[in-house]
């Protein structure tokens, strides 16, 4: 995995900054409602309550997910009105990330799905 992290010396990839700021990365992705709301803002800029109506979640998941996902640079917002506006940062980087980890899903199988640490056979 190729990824810069600025250090004094250009040509130098700070091996353990970027590993932690990509977990910090997929960390962003790590929860269902994250994922939703980012494929739903996939399609545009949508409202919270938008947001609520289409993924029948609760106005303070989605407002607690939108915070974290701006923290990650994910998403931004403007204002329109009283309400937020929420759209992707980065729409076509995401839409590449998304379509590379459904070629992996589908290459991995039944894998990640029963990993007992993270798949749905996790040990409680």
């Amino acid at each position: 995995m190729a990824m810069t992290v600025r250090v004094d010396d250009p040509g130098h990839v700070d091996e353990a900054a970027a590993l932690t700021a990509a977990s910090s990365l997929f960390h962003g992705f790590s929860d269902p409602s994250r994922l939703a709301i980012l494929r739903h803002l996939a399609l545009g800029e949508h409202r919270v309550v938008d947001l609520t109506e289409h993924l029948g979640l609760a106005q303070s998941t989605v407002s607690k997910h939108l915070a974290c996902l701006r923290d990650c640079g994910l998403v931004t917002s403007r204002p329109q009105g009283r309400a937020s506006m929420f759209r992707l940062t980065h729409p076509e980087a995401l839409t590449d990330l998304f379509s590379a980890a459904e070629r992996l899903l589908r290459s991995t199988g039944d894998a990640v799905e029963l990993c007992p640490v993270y798949g749905r056979g996790r040990r409680s």
